[in-house]
């Protein structure tokens, strides 16, 4: 839907689209930067509570910190998603779309019946993709908050880290296994869904 939005000619489109893509461009540890600036107990977010009265929150230590991980990680990753939906928003035949206008299709019909279509195996990739790079937010976990956050952003990675530190082999091995087996369910998704969309477009 992002990238419909800004494939429309709407005012300050392009500072929208380099407020979403700039994540692509930023080391992770100046994105973390940046949230901890933002939500920390004395940062920017709490400063602007403060002027309508509320209280501050502890974001990064409370019940709120799995929403302000969800946040930075749909930011870091949008950017990527945006370009993949808008090249294949760009793919859609040019002429299907003329015959819908003529034909008074409206804009929601065209998106369901025409767009949706076309979207369709991007959509499969992008999700396995971002399956598959949730298991990389533990670096920007880490650096905002070491080796024991909250329960609600304990990781398996963090598990794992603090496992070996304890010299905990037995439970270590076991969640390896377990995390080479996501993995692998991941990727054989990933590999068949590319096989399958595909042939799709070949044939």
């Amino acid at each position: 839907m992002l990238a419909i939005v800004l494939e429309a000619k709407l005012p300050f489109r392009s500072q929208f689209r380099t407020f979403f893509l700039s994540p692509l461009m930023v080391p992770v540890a100046s994105i973390v930067l940046i949230w901890q600036v933002l939500f920390h107990y004395n940062g920017v977010v709490n400063d602007m509570l403060g002027i309508f009265g509320a209280d501050k929150v502890d974001w990064i230590k409370s019940d709120y910190a799995l929403v302000v991980i969800v946040i930075l990680f749909l930011w870091k990753n949008l950017g990527y998603n945006m370009i993949m939906f808008m090249a294949a928003l760009a793919s859609i035949p040019k002429d299907i779309l003329e015959v819908a206008r003529l034909e008074s299709a409206t804009p929601l019909q065209t998106f369901f019946h025409i767009k949706i279509r076309y979207l369709s195996s991007t959509l499969m990739f992008v999700t396995i993709m971002s399956l598959i790079n949730s298991f990389k937010i533990f670096r920007e976990v880490y650096l905002l908050t070491t080796d024991y956050p909250v329960d609600t952003i304990y990781t398996l990675q963090h598990f794992m880290n603090n496992k070996f530190r304890n010299l905990d082999y037995q439970t270590l091995s076991s969640a390896a296994i377990l995390m080479s087996l996501v993995m692998i369910v991941l990727i054989g998704i990933l590999f068949i869904a590319e096989n399958h969309f595909g042939k799709d477009v070949e044939g």
